[in-house]
C-alpha cells in the first residue's frame, strides 16, 4: 500500500474521519466519563497512548503476521498496552483511575484502536502508522475534552475542577467558577442524557460546517465566458 500523505492523515484524524464525530466509535466511554474535563483528559491520554503503541507494534510485525491470525493478534497487542496504561494510572494517578473505573480496561474493546490497527497499521510502514495513531488519538481526545468542558460548565458551573487528580496538587487551584459560586447546577448535563445531547450537537455542528465548506467550493466553480463545447466526429487514431 502506498504511503498516504501526512497532511491527509492529519485531516482524517482531526476532522474528516474523526473517530468520535464521523466514525462514531468508542461512544461508550465518550458518553460515560466525560462529566468533567479531567476525566476526559485522563481517558483521552490513555486511549492515545494505546493507539500509538498498538499501531507501532502492529506495523512492525505486519509482514510476519499471517492473515488468519491478524485480528486476534492485534487484540492481544492492544490488550498488552491497555494493561500497561492501567498499571501506570494505578501507580501515578490512582484516584483518577478509581473515577474512570472499568472504562480503562474497556479500552481494549474500543473499535477505534482495533480499526486503526487492522485497517491502517497492518498495511503501512511504521512512521505513517505512528502519525495515524497520534492524530486519531488527538482527534478523539479533543472531542472528549470539548464534551467534558460543556458538561462540566452546565452541570457544575465550573471548569478544570479536580485537575489535581491528574496533575500535581497545586492544580487544584486551576478551577474556574464560570457561572459563579451560587450556580445551582444542571443535573441532566452530567447524566448520560446530557452526554447524548452534547455529542449530538457537536456532530450536527461539524456536519453544518462541512456543508458550508462544500457549498462555498461549489460556488467557486465558474463557467468561462465565451467557452463553447466542441463536437468531435470521426475516428481518433
Amino acid at each position: 500500500m502506498a504511503n498516504p500523505e501526512y497532511g491527509e492523515i492529519t485531516r482524517n484524524g482531526l476532522w474528516s474521519n474523526n473517530p468520535a464525530l464521523v466514525q462514531l466509535l468508542g461512544l461508550c466511554p465518550l458518553l460515560a466519563v466525560t462529566g468533567s474535563v479531567v476525566n476526559a483528559i485522563g481517558l483521552g491520554l490513555a486511549t492515545t497512548g494505546v493507539l500509538i503503541c498498538s499501531n507501532l507494534a502492529v506495523s512492525l510485525v505486519r509482514r510476519q503476521m499471517p492473515e488468519a491470525v491478524r485480528l486476534p493478534a492485534s487484540v492481544m497487542i492492544i490488550a498488552t498496552f491497555v494493561t500497561c496504561a492501567e498499571l501506570l494510572m494505578k501507580a501515578f494517578t490512582y484516584e483518577l483511575y478509581l473515577v474512570l473505573g472499568i472504562f480503562i480496561p474497556l479500552i481494549v474493546t474500543n473499535c477505534t484502536i482495533l480499526g486503526r490497527a487492522d485497517a491502517f497499521a497492518s498495511k503501512n510502514p511504521v512512521l505513517p502508522s505512528l502519525v495515524d495513531g497520534f492524530m486519531m488519538g488527538v482527534g478523539f481526545t479533543a472531542v472528549l475534552i470539548v464534551i467534558g468542558a460543556i458538561r462540566e460548565v452546565l452541570g457544575q458551573g465550573t471548569l478544570f475542577a479536580d485537575m489535581d487528580l491528574l496533575f500535581w496538587p497545586s492544580a487544584k487551584e486551576w478551577v474556574i467558577p464560570v457561572l459563579g459560586a451560587d450556580y445551582p447546577g444542571f443535573l441532566a448535563a452530567v447524566l448520560p442524557p446530557g452526554a447524548f445531547l452534547v455529542a449530538g450537537l457537536l456532530i450536527a455542528a461539524k456536519n453544518a460546517i462541512d456543508a458550508g465548506i462544500e457549498r462555498r467550493r461549489s460556488q467557486q466553480v465558474r463557467i468561462v465566458p465565451g467557452a463553447k463545447r466542441v463536437r468531435t466526429t470521426g475516428k481518433i487514431t
